[in-house]
């Protein structure tokens, strides 16, 4: 059978406030490609379909649309799960009828036997352990635990529920697991919200079942190995870069074939294509407008760390419009300027001496200049006029 593993779609994401439709409408219209291209027969979408709970029309619309024509123009089944970012119960809402369609949708991790699905129902080929995003905060709280015992709660919660889901698989099946969570070893960004535990590590390699084929996981937006097992444990990552620090790499899906008995006889990983490019370009203020001018920005997003000496008004403007002349859109500029002076060292016997912070002042500004004797006697002045007031 042949398999096709991607996750953390989520349509409806903006970036500094500009909806990407586009960006996932073109995803969704390659990927219906690749999976025509390859004859895969399983899809598996493993978590964060959507980027909030109560996604948009236009984003519901857009994900129904590519059901419908996964359906219709295609043989494949699809297995959809929910992700931390997701509403399970938004999500499989539609369950039954999705079924009609050959699409089994499981937003819920109610029992283990329930995330269990077996493909083609009429004669099973492979059994997918389909276990959405399990929260921590449905574990019971105890008084005065802590949070390494919680933790460690929360792991045997998970070894517990993916074997139970083992067990209700038929044993002559080859076994896929889908999850949606943080393990051990794997590269985190900054566009994934945190779903560990206090900070420490929630899962590991070892504590998934033995005797499977794959795990196809979501949640981290870089596609990975995890190493530690016989088998692959993969993330295959978000298709497309939800920062600007996420294009360092390319994106990709990955594309399986078992056999009969399980065995991996096709592994490999498909890149995505770029639907918009992201830049990021830093610079002082005449290397950041000469590079607006004479480079190629059509159709890109960008953004500018730009290194100022001085603060300028407009200056952002500028670069905006450099940029946009070129057919680019800046829509960050980041100002980096130099760190301030450290301010007048002054002895604490000194701190009750109005004149002598004032002398400290004087030299910090007037490079190590002592104020003349009419400013001195000056500020006296003032000193005692505020303390007639008080």
């Amino acid at each position: 059978m042949k398999i096709l593993h991607t996750a953390d779609w989520h349509i409806g994401q903006r970036l500094h406030e500009r909806q990407r439709t586009d960006e996932h409408k073109r995803f969704l219209e390659w990927l219906l490609e690749t999976i025509q291209a390859h004859q895969v027969e399983l899809l598996l979408v493993s978590g964060d379909i959507f980027d909030t709970a109560l996604p948009s029309s236009e984003s519901t619309n857009l994900y129904y649309r590519f059901l419908y024509r996964l359906y219709n123009e295609t043989n494949a089944y699809a297995v959809i799960t929910a992700g931390n970012h997701d509403s399970p119960r938004h999500l499989e809402a539609p369950r039954e009828f999705l079924e009609m369609g050959r699409i089994y949708v499981v937003g819920l991790a109610d029992k283990p036997k329930n995330c269990v699905v077996t493909l083609p129902r009429e004669n099973p080929r492979v059994a997918v352990a389909a276990v959405p995003f399990l929260s921590e905060s449905d574990l019971r709280h105890l008084s005065y635990e802590t949070e390494v015992d919680r933790n460690e709660r929360y792991r045997e919660r998970f070894k517990t529920f993916y074997a139970d889901c083992v067990a209700a698989m038929p044993s002559e099946l080859p076994k896929i697991l889908m999850g949606h969570l943080f393990v051990q070893g794997g590269q985190v960004g900054d566009s994934e919200r945190n779903v560990q535990i206090g900070g420490a590590t929630a899962t590991h390699a070892s504590d998934f079942p033995k005797n499977v084929s794959y795990v196809a996981l979501g949640h981290l937006h870089r596609p990975q190995t995890i190493e530690g097992t016989a088998y692959p444990i993969r993330y295959s990552g978000s298709p497309i870069p939800m920062r600007f620090n996420e294009t360092g790499y390319r994106k990709k899906v990955y594309l399986l074939e078992l056999s009969d008995d399980g065995t991996l006889i096709q592994d490999k990983e498909i890149e995505i294509p770029i639907f918009k490019e992201l830049c990021t370009i830093e610079g002082n203020e005449v290397s950041v407008l000469s590079e607006a001018i004479t480079g190629d920005w059509a159709g890109k997003y960008i953004q500018v760390k730009l290194k100022l000496d001085t603060p300028r008004v407009g200056i952002s403007d500028e670069i905006r419009k450099a940029f946009g002349d070129g057919g680019g859109e800046v829509l960050s500029v980041e100002l980096e300027l130099p760190k301030a002076k450290e301010g007048p060292k002054i002895p604490l016997e000194d701190m009750k001496r109005p004149e002598k912070i004032f002398e400290e002042f004087h030299r910090s500004k007037f490079d190590g200049e002592p104020p003349n004797e009419i400013l001195i006697q000056t500020f006296k002045e003032l000193v005692e006029m505020v303390e007639e007031t008080e």
